[in-house]
């Protein structure tokens, strides 16, 4: 009773905390490659006007298609001439990914539940990692419009969110080829009869998605080369398939997604150099930071495993029966979850290339469902004192993440780098 009358505070304190910590990261990003090319594409587009039709370099398979990248820095840019204004939008589609997928929370489970979504999601290092100018930074938002659109078409069928859901597969792919994970539980859903659709919806958004191509398919047509990698590696679509590691490894993410076992490039890259301390200090501080974060990450990844284990006991006999009545929304909303490990399974198969852990970052709101739901039933004596450490633990490891890590850095100005990357380069 007194969670649910102070829930409002309690989530408007977090989620100012999480967008304190966004903006603390955003400030402190390294412009790497992956950067720039978001930088010039969207550059080009608000200095000079000049549109470019495909996204970034992707391994093996060539650019990502369409024009999206240079739209979402150009147009920020466009309305206020700061390299911060994309990066407040993409905060902005952060915050609306997560009142999304509250909004399946809230009507599925208690103020408990929410509250426990809220932490593992909008706090958690695996989300606050991507605030960075990074094509599959945006991939959030997609994955919470794609759940909420399905979610919203469980009992009748609506002309504006099949169009809306069919829109969140076709502007993923104008982000990263992991669109055809969601694309994937759409095919499940419909095998699952779990949605009701609206067909006139469905070729309404794919009419949208295909107008929004043409300008790639003509650069395809003028230049072959922008669909294909530079550096090919002899690889094919379906290589993973014949191989044990890439599809074992997808499986190894989906587990990390739902535990504390960060990636490496945010754990495992601390130097801790600005101490200004003696090299025997710094060790010192590198050896027990590691020793922190590889031992809660390893007991979460097992706490992960056994929710996952309890997630199956729960959906067991229910997957791939079409005919048979789902009787709850939370069952729904599991079976769900699973068809996003289908979707994870089969691109694994698919893929050219061995899955790092940003390839797969579409599936990481649906890979926490199963831990969310763990906790609820395995937790609740302990609750208070569990969150108040996970708050406590995430924003350590935010602002280490944030100062001291591979992508970002607290000697770097992300403005100050920025304006002198585009002056030199596209002004």
């Amino acid at each position: 009773m007194f969670l649910e009358k102070r829930f409002s505070i309690i989530q408007i304190s977090l989620l100012v905390l999480g967008l304190f910590l966004a903006w603390f990261y955003a400030q402190h990003q390294i412009l790497t490659g992956d950067q720039i090319q978001m930088l010039y594409k969207g550059y080009m587009g608000a200095y000079k006007h000049v549109w470019i039709n495909y996204g970034n370099a992707a391994s093996a398979v060539g650019n990502v298609p369409g024009s999206m990248i240079s739209y979402v820095v150009a147009l920020p840019v466009m309305l206020y001439d700061s390299p911060m204004s994309p990066m407040l939008f993409l905060m902005f589609l952060h915050l609306a990914s997560y009142f999304l997928l509250d909004s399946v929370i809230k009507d599925i489970f208690k103020t408990d539940v929410r509250l426990l979504f809220l932490v593992l999601y909008w706090l958690n290092p695996w989300f606050l990692f991507e605030n960075i100018l990074y094509n599959p930074s945006y991939l959030f938002f997609f994955s919470a419009l794609h759940l909420w659109s399905a979610y919203k078409q469980r009992e009748k069928s609506s002309f504006v969110y099949s169009a809306l859901h069919v829109t969140a597969i076709g502007l993923a792919l104008q982000f990263h080829y992991s669109w055809i994970i969601l694309a994937l539980i759409s095919l499940y859903l419909l095998y699952r009869n779990m949605v009701k659709v609206n067909w006139y919806g469905v070729f309404f958004g794919v009419l949208l998605i295909g107008i929004s191509l043409v300008p790639y398919i003509q650069a395809v047509m003028q230049n072959s080369a922008i669909a294909h990698h530079a550096d090919d590696t002899g690889r094919y679509i379906g290589w993973g398939g014949v191989h044990v590691y890439p599809v074992l490894k997808s499986f190894i993410y989906w587990l990390r997604y739902g535990s504390f076992f960060f990636p490496n490039k945010l754990i495992a890259s601390a130097h801790f150099d600005w101490l200004g301390a003696s090299h025997f200090v710094q060790m010192f501080f590198v050896y027990a930071y590691k020793a922190i974060v590889f031992s809660v990450g390893a007991f979460t990844i097992y706490i992960s495993y056994k929710a996952n284990r309890y997630f199956y006991t729960l959906v067991k006999g229910k997957l791939f029966t079409r005919n048979k009545a789902i009787q709850t929304k939370q069952e729904w909303l599991l079976l769900y979850v699973f068809g996003a490990l289908i979707g994870v399974f089969i691109s694994s198969i698919l893929s050219p290339i061995i899955f790092s852990y940003w390839h797969l970052i579409i599936v990481f709101p649906f890979a926490i469902i199963p831990v969310v739901i763990y906790l609820k039933e395995h937790g609740q004596k302990y609750m208070p004192k569990v969150l108040i450490f996970i708050i406590l633990y995430f924003t350590f490891i935010n602002v280490m993440g944030a100062i001291d890590s591979r992508k970002y850095s607290i000697d770097t100005n992300y403005i100050q780098n920025a304006n002198a990357y585009i002056k030199k380069s596209v002004s």
